[in-house]
């Protein structure tokens, strides 16, 4: 009996062609660019959270839930492109209120 490895672990054999090397290089690119949107999330999703409203005013909470918006909005896109589509686990994983994802992909005027 002989053992081949799963074709999915073959297919960045590094050492057949500079292809597989150029891939492997894409997706490790895609991965970090996916955690540091992931990082601009939690940012965003913490600074929302710790408002104050007895501080601030209501023109500083848009502000904050228009930044927010933009980076899931930035970070749904990257997990597209990483071949993830279903965005329930980064909404739960992260705690992205419904106010933010309302928001996703309006423009606004700056």
């Amino acid at each position: 009996m002989t053992f081949r490895p799963p074709q999915s672990l073959r297919r960045f054999d590094l050492t057949s062609n500079g292809v597989n090397v150029l891939e492997y290089e894409l997706m490790a690119e895609r991965a970090d660019a996916l955690g540091h949107h992931g990082l601009k999330v939690e940012k965003a999703i913490a600074a929302l959270n710790g408002f104050d409203h007895d501080r601030h005013g209501p023109s500083e909470r848009e502000r904050l839930l228009d930044e927010a918006a933009d980076a899931v909005w930035a970070f749904f896109i990257q997990r597209e492109i990483c071949g993830l589509r279903d965005a329930r686990d980064a909404v739960h994983r992260y705690g992205i209120p419904k106010e933010v994802m309302a928001r996703l992909g309006v423009v606004r005027k700056r």
